[in-house]
């Protein structure tokens, strides 16, 4: 039996280990886990017309979604490769329409 000096020298040792372990919990483990869950919900969100980019550096379009198997429309003579979910690496962003300026307005404000 253990008396209450050697129960707390006891709880003192294992201290700093217990202390190392959350803190990897919530240093590494927790944001690796975060960022696995929002990547599987990136890959499990495309829908074909989407623009995607994959691992090995293709961009294209999804023309079908058959299971794991995405194909893809990667250039304008619409060549098609067939991937695997887990090879996309992200969705590319749509593009945003911008307004030019009219050239007659820089000769107004002169």
């Amino acid at each position: 039996m253990l008396s209450g000096q050697e129960y707390l020298t006891a709880i003192g040792q294992f201290a700093p280990f217990v202390i190392l372990i959350v803190l990897f919990y919530f240093m590494l483990i927790r944001p690796q886990k975060k960022r696995d869950k929002a990547e599987r919900d990136m890959r499990n969100s495309i829908a074909v017309g989407d623009e995607i980019s994959t691992i090995g550096g293709f961009i294209g379009r999804v023309v079908n979604i058959k299971d794991d198997v995405l194909t893809i429309e990667s250039s304008s003579d619409r060549t098609k490769l067939k991937i695997y979910r887990w090879a996309i690496r992200g969705k590319e962003a749509e593009p945003v329409e911008t307004v030019e300026a009219p050239k007659d307005a820089d000769k107004d404000e002169k």
